[in-house]
C-alpha cells in the first residue's frame, strides 16, 4: 500500500485508522454504559435474593403445624362443651324453678 499525500494527514494517521480508532472508543463508551447499568441490576438481584431468603425464614419460623392446629380447635372444642355443659345447667335450673 503506498501513501499519497491526498490519503494521508499531518497528524500520520490514515482515514481508515482514524476511522477504526473512533469506533473503538464509540463501542468502548457503549460497552461502558451498558456495564454500568448491568452491575446496577445484577447488585438489585442480589439484594432481592437475601430479602427472599429472609422471608422464607419469617414465613417458616412464624408457621403453625398441622399438629398444633389440631391441638389448639380441640381445646376449643372443649372450652364450648363445657360452655354448653354450663348453660344446659342453668337451663335446667330455670325448669325447676
Amino acid at each position: 500500500m503506498t501513501l499519497t499525500a491526498a490519503s494521508t494527514k499531518a497528524s500520520g494517521l490514515g482515514n481508515a485508522d482514524m476511522e477504526m480508532m473512533l469506533w473503538n472508543i464509540a463501542l468502548s463508551v457503549v460497552v461502558a454504559v451498558m456495564g454500568f447499568f448491568l452491575r446496577g441490576k445484577i447488585d438489585e438481584l442480589d439484594r432481592l435474593g437475601i430479602l427472599l431468603n429472609k422471608t422464607r425464614e419469617e414465613v417458616a419460623r412464624e408457621h403453625v403445624t398441622r399438629a398444633e392446629v389440631n391441638v389448639m380447635v380441640d381445646r376449643l372444642g372443649d372450652r364450648f362443651d363445657k360452655a354448653f355443659e354450663r348453660l344446659e345447667a342453668k337451663v335446667d335450673e330455670m325448669r325447676k324453678v
